[in-house]
């Protein structure tokens, strides 16, 4: 009889849990948004072509995880993204994903989630942003054997000397002001970037059962038109 009873309880252990609708579809959602993720990060490094498309809807698809699912799945989504990653292109440029776009996501997804107000997801956003550019540069000099803030460097150069061009100005930009300005660069344009993501998620998160908050009076220009 003692026997019996332990043979039917180790086989009721066996028995695997089923899970319920929701689980079901929440494992489902982070599987292909996580794919996607993953996808659109392959496009991003491999292809010559399409890279402003690929690196603005890079963090949407864990954003909209989030917004969809609560902070838990974004993170799942974001740990299997890098662990996918890493599998696929190595233990270096898989991580690299991080920075910033898996860290945008995560902030996004959470401000958005927590219907914080655009000003703190944007600035927060930017931060993450500019930061995470740094980081990648370090470690792609380190990839390439170079560095790569160089590069940045005589952009600000470029720049600098179109301006005092056609500003007609008797002035020599010292090393300083030169990085000074291309860190300027580099802040603008994460600006621009975080802003069109809160602008493209507006339009289209309200399709896909999810929704942001209501931009502020002072960006309500960006979403004059309804949500798509």
């Amino acid at each position: 009889m003692r026997n019996f009873k332990k043979s039917l309880l180790s086989r009721q252990s066996k028995v695997p849990v089923s899970l319920s609708r929701k689980e079901a579809i929440q494992l489902v959602e982070t599987s292909y948004l996580t794919a996607a993720s993953a996808l659109i990060w392959i496009a991003l490094y491999y292809l010559p072509i399409g890279g402003a498309f690929f690196r603005l809807a890079l963090p949407l698809p864990l954003a909209l995880l989030q917004v969809r699912r609560g902070s838990s799945c974004g993170f799942e989504g974001t740990a299997l993204l890098v662990m996918l990653l890493i599998a696929l292109m190595g233990p270096i440029r898989g991580p690299l994903v991080l920075f910033p776009y898996g860290f945008l996501s995560l902030w996004l997804g959470w401000s958005w989630y927590r219907r914080i107000n655009w000003w703190i997801s944007w600035g927060g956003g930017v931060l993450i942003g500019t930061v995470g550019f740094f980081v990648r540069v370090v470690l792609l000099s380190f990839l390439v054997g170079e560095n790569l803030w160089v590069v940045i460097t005589k952009a600000g150069l470029l720049l600098l000397e179109r301006i005092i061009d056609i500003g007609n100005l008797n002035l020599v930009p010292s090393l300083f002001f030169v990085q000074i300005v291309a860190l300027l660069l580099i802040v603008f344009q994460e600006l621009i970037f975080v802003l069109t993501l809160h602008a493209v998620a507006y339009w289209i998160f309200p399709k896909l059962k999810a929704s942001i908050p209501t931009p502020p009076r002072l960006l309500g220009f960006l979403v004059s038109w309804e949500p798509i």
